[in-house]
């Protein structure tokens, strides 16, 4: 085996990439992930890593990235926002339709091991990978080796509650994880629209506007920025990274990597901050690259 094989499994995509030794990229496909249909999304995947061996010439190694995990107690996939996964067997399944060993991880992990081995965070002791998107996910990464924990849900900063909250900050809007105020409330997109107000426009519209400097929209960045800011404290106290790498659609708004760090000094349990925020340097292909980083040197 001679290539690594990534696979991106979301929601509405599934995207396959090959990686020769030395990270050089020798192929990528992408198709449309069969909504609510678990057969057919084993069945992709199969087709997929057949188009990557037929084009190479060569078999690999492959891992996966989903939108969820694996549950050491059972196996069985669980917190999949692509529902139709939750409660299938799939790295048994995909074993069994491809023929050799697969490896499985969080789409947040594969992010930040992406980042970690030879993206923006590279040579880094401690990596915090963050998304910024729709949701709000995260993955650790140590010495090149993704952090899982013993209940396969480390990193899931998402869900953890916005710390220091202000007044007007709690109880926070409800999540779809049942409770109120999570991380992931105040920092997807949908946060930055909220903190925008009554008619709101798109998150990426607000921070295009914030750049030109209209007052209304710079003034739902700087509260967006003071959020981000003590919800990454926390991971720093918690942690303590090398360098935290932001991901996701709003990982693109300029300002967070000059404001962010001059506002989290006022939670950080340090006298000074040395960890770095930086943009992720693989962009959306993070994730496969990720995934395809899951194995060692093949």
């Amino acid at each position: 085996m001679s290539v690594r094989i990534g696979i991106d499994l979301g929601g509405t995509k599934i995207e396959a990439i090959a990686l020769r030794e030395d990270g050089t990229e020798c192929f990528r496909r992408r198709v449309d992930s069969p909504r609510g249909d678990y057969g057919a999304t084993i069945l992709a995947i199969a087709e997929l890593v057949t188009a990557v061996e037929r084009t190479t010439g060569e078999r690999g190694t492959i891992g996966i990235g989903i939108p969820g995990s694996v549950s050491p107690a059972t196996g069985l996939i669980k917190n999949a926002n692509s529902t139709w996964l939750i409660g299938h067997p799939l790295p048994h399944d995909l074993e069994q339709a491809l023929g050799q060993p697969v490896r499985l991880a969080n789409d947040a992990n594969c992010f930040a091991l992406s980042e970690a081995a030879d993206g923006a965070a590279a040579g880094a002791e401690l990596v915090f990978g963050a998304i910024l998107g729709t949701g709000v996910g995260g993955g650790i990464v140590s010495g090149g080796t993704v952090i899982v924990g013993a209940n396969a849900v480390a990193g899931e900063w998402g869900h953890n509650g916005l710390p220091w909250p202000d007044a007007d900050e709690w109880p926070g809007p409800p999540c779809y994880c049942g409770r109120h105020g999570c991380i992931e409330t105040f920092l997807s997109g949908s946060g930055l629209r909220e903190a925008y107000g009554t008619n709101a426009p798109t998150a990426r519209e607000i921070a295009v506007d914030a750049e030109r400097g209209e007052p209304h929209a710079a003034a739902a960045l700087d509260v967006y920025a003071r959020r981000l800011a003590k919800a990454l404290a926390s991971v720093v106290n918690l942690l303590d990274p090398n360098v935290i790498v932001l991901g996701g659609g709003l990982s693109n708004i300029e300002m967070l990597y000059r404001r962010v760090p001059e506002l989290w000094m006022e939670w950080v349990f340090s006298d000074y901050v040395s960890t770095r925020l930086v943009r992720a340097r693989h962009g959306d292909s993070s994730g496969v690259r990720g995934a395809a980083w899951l194995w060692p040197t093949p």
